[in-house]
């Protein structure tokens, strides 16, 4: 007879360790998947807090600096272009 009241405790104890386990497991588990997006947008909004955006002047002065630089550049290109074109066309005549 004491041999079966062992028997009954150790399933209860059994059953007690499996809840416990399952609890542990869904701690470690992690955020779901609501609440991570969430955070990603609460951190989102924190990094944009942190743009230093340029004023109209910067802006301007940039872009008048981009656009010199690409005129500089296609002249080049054009030169070039000139260039190895009537050199081809001297190799080709003769």
């Amino acid at each position: 007879m004491a041999e079966n009241t062992n028997s009954v405790k150790d399933i209860k104890i059994d059953k007690k360790a499996d809840k416990l386990a399952k609890a542990k497991a869904k701690k470690t588990k992690g955020p779901g998947f609501f609440k991570r997006i969430a955070k990603f947008f609460r951190d989102l909004m924190s990094e944009v807090k942190k743009i230093v955006w340029p004023s109209k002047k910067q802006t301007k002065n940039n872009t008048l600096i981009v656009l010199a630089v690409v005129l500089i550049a296609a002249i080049i290109i054009i030169a070039l272009d000139s260039v190895f074109g009537l050199a081809r066309t001297f190799l080709l005549s003769v």
